[in-house]
């Protein structure tokens, strides 16, 4: 219980540090240098405004000089990651590679936020995620493992991601053809369209090194039925709402397939 209670400290401490990456690296600010201020008022942060969870609670959800409200996101942000690294515990203990494993979860947490928020995923996230993902493993041989899965789902990733680009851009050129006239028969303008983003493969690398092969084909078709209903839902939408963040499906469903591994695997066996 005592590990535990450890493990949500540790988590809330670094869930405040998260605050400040997905708040600052979108727009270009240092994480390291410049401490934390208020964005409304531009007010330097007091230590005692700064304890995870607590001073938010304290303060009523308002900047203790301008009374600005703080968003919900802050909270909500620690007791997450305080529930990560519990959850990390809670299967693995307190151990080195556990904290590897909870830091790689944070950091694809981050990266859906972010993405969610601002449509964006930040690459020096994505390599952090894939570094904390490789060497959170318990053996030499396992970071090995670790590394080869994490670049065969990258490179698989990076086929797919070309041929799904190249299957669409070939329709609408072929549909394009059938307006072509002799004024522009010799003009080529059809846009060349990405299928998925560079920040999925990255993410799917990290994937394949937490969760290996099988899980790690579990977890991408859970991620899809995840974000069906959300996709069904902005069916009669525009075109720039029906772009829907794809990383913060793929991270729940790491997650959700991380924590309960041992039951898929015991389930894929007895029916595959």
């Amino acid at each position: 219980m005592i590990e535990l209670l450890y493990a949500f400290v540790i988590g809330l401490l670094f869930g405040s540090f998260l605050n400040v990456v997905i708040l600052r690296i979108p727009k270009g600010e240092s994480v390291v240098f410049g401490g934390s201020y208020c964005y409304s008022c531009g007010n330097s942060l007091k230590p005692w405004h700064n304890i995870p969870l607590f001073s938010w609670l304290f303060l009523r959800g308002k900047c203790s000089y301008c009374h600005t409200k703080i968003s919900i996101q802050y909270p909500l942000v620690e007791l997450f990651s305080g529930v990560i690294f519990t959850a990390i515990a809670l299967k693995f203990g307190l151990s080195i590679p556990a904290f590897f494993i909870a830091m790689s979860f944070l950091m694809l947490f981050a990266l859906s936020v972010i993405d969610f928020k601002y449509k964006m995923v930040p690459d020096s996230l994505n390599l952090l995620a894939i570094f904390f993902a490789i060497f959170g493993a318990w053996s030499i041989n396992g970071v090995l493992l670790n590394f080869q899965n994490a670049l065969l789902f990258a490179g698989g990733f990076t086929l797919l991601r070309f041929a799904l680009s190249y299957y669409l851009t070939s329709s609408l050129y072929r549909a394009g053809l059938k307006t072509k006239t002799s004024w522009n028969k010799n003009y080529d303008r059809t846009p060349f369209i990405e299928a998925m983003g560079e920040g999925d493969i990255m993410v799917a690398a990290t994937m394949g090194a937490l969760l290996g092969v099988k899980l790690t084909l579990v977890a991408v078709f859970f991620s899809a039925l995840l974000a069906l209903p959300v996709m069904l839902l902005l069916l009669n939408r525009s075109a720039e709402e029906q772009r829907v963040p794809f990383v913060p499906f793929l991270a729940l469903a790491t997650f959700i397939v991380y924590m309960y591994d041992s039951q898929i695997m015991m389930y894929l066996k007895a029916n595959f």
